[in-house]
């Protein structure tokens, strides 16, 4: 027998009132991700793949269908029981990194990982991590000290620092240039197939969306 999946998504709408005009962003989606899947989901602006993001990441809620993380239904879920989610089981990548701009870039992360419960210090496994990310000696460095490349480094170990099941990047490569954007996504690609580490990428770049195992695209709302 086959494993569940461990992203589950089942006729997935969201609807927006902007003044008295309904904004359809979601339209029915379904979808399924297996666990250690590197997922790209691609689309232009408007197409809901951002909307999909913050749902899947228990950000915002769904209007209606169910979204089910390691067979957990999010709609079943307590505000407070979708925060512990987004602690343990969701790590996430942003375009704009949004590190603290007063912090080290070792602080950065150990914030992550005071707020999931975990106060020791980095595990054997994840200093690996952060040697193969190529930032193991830039931890004391705040990020004005830190090139557009090694902040999104920072930015990914931040959001893999607590082993969620899933890491969530929206745009992880939007601010960067073309060196630097495929170098992130090599170590994407590495810690995917090292790590099993399954993750969903949100891009309009279908360059990004090659190094994904599988590239799913949308079009107002839907998958087409």
């Amino acid at each position: 027998m086959s494993e569940p999946a461990i992203i589950e998504i089942n006729d997935l709408t969201k609807t927006y009132q902007v003044g008295d005009v309904p904004v359809h962003a979601l339209r029915g989606v379904n979808l399924e991700v297996q666990q250690g899947e590197f997922v790209a989901i691609v689309g232009a602006s408007g197409s809901g793949k951002s909307t999909l993001f913050h749902i899947l990441g228990g950000l915002r809620p769904a209007t209606s269908g169910h979204v089910k993380i390691k067979g957990r239904d999010l709609s079943a879920m307590t505000n407070s029981e979708r925060t512990e989610l987004r602690k343990t089981a969701v790590g996430f990548v942003f375009q704009k990194y949004n590190l603290l701009p007063t912090l080290s870039a070792e602080d950065n992360i150990r914030i992550v990982q005071y707020i999931g419960g975990r106060r020791e210090g980095f595990s054997p496994e994840f200093e690996e991590v952060l040697r193969l990310l190529g930032i193991a000696d830039r931890m004391k460095h705040k990020p004005r000290a830190l090139s557009g490349g090694q902040q999104q480094r920072v930015a990914i170990a931040r959001g893999i620092v607590n082993s969620p099941a899933i890491l969530l990047a929206d745009e992880p490569t939007g601010n960067l240039d073309s060196e630097n954007s495929a170098a992130v996504l090599k170590l994407m690609k590495d810690l995917n197939r090292r790590l099993g580490q399954t993750i969903l990428m949100i891009t309009h770049d279908s360059d990004a969306a090659s190094y994904a195992d599988r590239i799913v695209k949308m079009r107002d709302g839907r998958i087409v």
